[in-house]
């Protein structure tokens, strides 16, 4: 789906993120019964520039409007075409109180948690945000034969 069209789920629908200003892929998960707009999925490029290594892409946005599975249905298809596309390891962040239930329906794998801070730094500042704290992050490494032979094993 068009970044246009997903931000604008997101401006609705999402408890605590704002649209993003670019992206690689999304998608969008339609409900069965009435063919509506349920969830969706913004991918991109990394945020945190030591893995910005253009073999990663990161779910910058998942939102949904509650419907039941919508969330691990979308998750699973955002590591489906990240695969498709050729990229290595997909991540996404969430926040520290949140249980990460749909990744793990999905397959995804806890990795770590960050110290969190704020994103404002001398020469650019950034608006503040009330979840600037740790976060959670989770991960899928994708087409591991590719990852074998790029590094050369």
């Amino acid at each position: 789906m068009e970044l246009k069209e997903a931000n604008a789920f997101v401006v609705e629908y999402h408890r605590h993120h704002r649209p993003v200003a670019g992206h690689r892929f999304s998608l969008g998960c339609v409900r069965r019964e009435d063919q509506g707009l349920c969830d969706v999925a913004i991918v991109g490029r990394p945020l945190a520039r030591k893995i910005n290594d253009e073999t990663t892409v990161e779910v910058l946005r998942l939102c949904t409007d509650g419907t039941p599975n919508a969330c691990s249905a979308l998750y699973g298809a955002c590591l489906r075409a990240a695969s498709a596309l050729g990229y290595q390891r997909i991540i996404t962040y969430t926040l520290e109180d949140e249980p990460g239930t749909s990744l793990k329906a999905a397959g995804w794998t806890f990795g770590y948690r960050t110290a969190g801070g704020a994103w404002t730094r001398n020469g650019r500042p950034r608006e503040a945000s009330e979840h600037e704290g740790p976060k959670k992050m989770y991960f899928v490494n994708l087409n591991s034969k590719k990852s074998e032979e790029f590094n050369g094993s």
